[in-house]
């Protein structure tokens, strides 16, 4: 088994790295997701999130797009040999009671297909940041 550099060490190394990975990621989970020729949502449905992100920037939030976070853990995931490993902290979701709702009358299937789209976003922005810090710890 490889000697990793002290954890703790390791952790606050590999977070001052987090935004700049996250914000990567999102760009190309975005593209593998949404765009192309085999788009996870009808444009319609990308057009909706797109209008409650920008209503909810507007309002002075984060949007749609930038509210997911992710948080580095210690144990590694049983998929890497890894010290470290990345988790979702927060997954977007719209809710009938959620700011991310706002005043639009979305009925309960095309919420569930926009917070199934979400979750998946974030779970593979989560996949895409912990290859980054695989590759970093790997350098170490």
């Amino acid at each position: 088994m490889a000697e990793f550099p002290d954890e703790r060490q390791l952790v606050l190394r590999a977070r001052s790295q987090l935004d700049q990975w996250t914000r990567s990621a999102r760009i190309k989970a975005y593209s593998e997701l949404f765009e192309g020729d085999d788009p996870i949502l009808s444009p319609e449905e990308i057009r909706l999130l797109d209008a409650l992100d920008s209503e909810l920037e507007r309002r002075g939030g984060d949007g749609v797009w930038g509210t997911d976070q992710y948080g580095i853990h210690a144990a590694g995931t049983s998929s890497s040999d890894s010290p470290l490993g990345v988790v979702c902290v927060y997954h977007p979701q719209i809710t009938k009671d959620s700011v991310l709702r706002g005043g639009d009358d979305l009925d309960d299937e095309t919420e569930e297909r926009l917070n199934a789209a979400l979750w998946r976003y974030s779970e593979r922005v989560a996949t895409l940041v912990e290859a980054e810090l695989d590759e970093f710890v790997r350098r170490t």
